[in-house]
């Protein structure tokens, strides 16, 4: 169990290689060594790695530049067609471990054919998380459904490089909402930068918070509808979310995280130091800098 508590356990995945961070690969691979076993190695969770760009985690596997093993949320942008090659490729990759796929559906799949290919994936990689990234089109209520009573679990983009990339309060309301009531889990990915929602001070996008969305599943499981779930969502007192979320009893958080398993993070020390900052994590925590890990 993390030092940190079921709440915050392995919340944050570490996507340090994706926008705005970028992070070159040979210092992104041994900054998450060092965060794994860090005062704060309990908040991380996996290296989320796409998979256009195996040939060069297999070069720079080959120097071995961080030590130790790698367990990797692997995205696939290319769809469900893409995954075996992808999986071939790290199949007999020593101290490698694909713990979850990250399935982009491409313009013109159809919902029934991701569906009907995810049932085929999950028979050749049974001990690997599936997770599906929504569209936001009219494709979503029909791969949402079909999502219930599967295994398979949803990704939500929160944001990203343009701010059509956000979606508002409300469109990600009805989308938890969505998912928490039917019991299909979800993570999180781009735009939660920050533990409670704010105003970019560079873009002037309006970015959702992780906290937000902590407590809107919290308010969706007590049965709020979705007009007072994206008023969660536009809350930015982070004292009083912080006080909301550290006051959920265990069987509550328990009931959060198996909804909301983890978000996509390019730097974890700014989750951090939010956490340290709203107190839901000890000063004693307090984040080095990103570029002293590598």
């Amino acid at each position: 169990m993390s030092t940190l508590g079921p709440l915050l356990t392995e919340l944050c995945d570490d996507a340090a290689l994706f926008p705005p961070g970028n992070a070159p690969l040979d210092r992104a691979l041994p900054a998450h060594a060092a965060h794994r076993i860090a005062d704060h190695a309990g908040l991380v969770g996996t290296f989320v790695f796409p998979a256009p760009r195996i040939p060069e985690l297999l070069e720079a596997l080959g120097e071995r530049p961080f030590g130790g093993d790698l367990t990797l949320s692997l995205t696939v942008p290319g769809g469900p067609s893409a995954v075996v090659p992808a999986m071939e490729s790290l199949r007999d990759v020593d101290g490698v471990t694909v713990a979850a796929l990250e399935i982009a559906v491409p313009a013109g799949e159809s919902p029934a054919g991701v569906l009907v290919a995810l049932d085929v994936i999950a028979a050749q990689y049974p001990g690997v998380a599936l997770f599906v990234e929504v569209p936001r089109d009219e494709r979503r209520a029909e791969i949402l459904q079909g999502l219930v009573g599967s295994r398979y679990a949803a990704k939500f983009r929160t944001g990203g490089v343009v701010a059509e990339a956000y979606p508002d309060e409300r469109e990600l309301a009805e989308a938890l909402s969505t998912v928490v009531r039917t019991k299909v889990a979800f993570k999180a990915t781009a735009g939660l930068h920050h533990a409670v929602r704010n105003t970019d001070p560079h873009t002037g996008f309006e970015q959702h918070g992780f906290l937000n969305v902590l407590a809107a599943v919290d308010a969706v499981l007590d049965g709020a509808d979705t007009a007072a779930v994206a008023a969660v969502l536009a809350d930015r007192d982070g004292a009083g979310l912080a006080a909301r979320l550290n006051d959920l009893p265990p069987a509550r958080i328990e009931e959060l995280r198996n909804s909301f398993r983890s978000f996509g993070t390019c730097s974890i020390m700014e989750p951090l130091a939010d956490l340290v900052e709203v107190g839901l994590v000890p000063s004693t925590m307090s984040p080095i800098t990103e570029g002293s890990l590598a």
